[in-house]
């Protein structure tokens, strides 16, 4: 009686997985048929249904794209970077669909700085976390073999390799925050229209010297400001990878 209990009970706890699955097979089905726009409505009904993951948004991002909608494709590999800066297919064809909008390259002024934010967002920070654990360890092995051991070449390679190990440690450590802070500290958001002009004020610019530049769709900001009223609407405060700062209507952006 109690076997056919818990048949019973792991029976019915499966179902939404079962469901789910048979759901995502439908929608990559559609997708392989080219039939797009079906494979976009059960994508999205179930990230609606189950929950969101990086591999999903990373799909929803790939129909977009193959319905020409590229904004949303940038969208939805920045949501699924978001939630893994490990998604390697996520960021390969968030790079390629910002090359054909011709976008500006948005991580940061310089070409080091692309480069080590792009370098350290391949791996989540739990990920970097670990690195930095299991380096700081070596060192402690490494600071044991120079001090106890007798051997000169075993303390050579001690102390050479616990200077390489703690400077190691250091950087998994920083990277970890690094790319911590990214996910959760910031609040990105992509420019929706194909153009818009931000503003110096919160409100639609009046005339030409409140007009402070525009930018193009696709691109990526980060909200650091918001006022709303009744007069004029919601509207944000961004500022660009250049550092630049300006006030754009909050109906031209989609949150990350």
């Amino acid at each position: 009686m109690k076997q056919l209990f818990f048949t019973i009970l792991l029976t019915v706890l499966a179902l939404p997985v079962f469901a789910s699955n048979a759901n995502l097979e439908r929608a990559h089905q559609a997708y392989k048929q080219e039939l797009y726009n079906e494979a976009l409505k059960l994508y999205l009904q179930e990230a609606e249904k189950t929950g969101v993951s990086s591999s999903l948004y990373c799909n929803i991002g790939d129909t977009y794209y193959r319905l020409k909608d590229n904004v949303h494709a940038v969208l939805y590999y920045e949501r699924a970077l978001l939630l893994d800066p490990s998604n390697g297919d996520a960021r390969f064809n968030l790079e390629f669909v910002r090359g054909k909008m011709q976008l500006p390259d948005d991580a940061g002024d310089s070409w080091f700085s692309n480069w080590v934010d792009q370098t350290v967002s391949r791996l989540s920070s739990n990920t970097w976390a670990i690195i930095a654990i299991i380096t700081f360890l070596l060192f402690l092995v490494a600071v044991a073999a120079y001090l106890f051991m007798d051997n000169v070449l075993i303390r050579k390679i001690g102390f050479f390799g616990g200077a390489l190990l703690i400077v190691a440690s250091i950087l998994a450590n920083l990277a970890a925050f690094h790319v911590y802070h990214k996910a959760t500290g910031g609040n990105g958001a992509i420019v929706m229209p194909e153009s818009v002009t931000l503003s110096t004020a919160p409100r639609e610019p009046r005339d030409k010297e409140e007009e402070a530049f525009q930018l193009q769709q696709g691109t990526r900001v980060e909200i650091v400001d918001s006022i709303a009223d009744k007069t004029h609407g919601k509207w944000l405060q961004v500022s660009t990878a250049g550092g630049h700062k300006a006030w754009i209507n909050a109906k031209d952006v989609e949150v990350i």
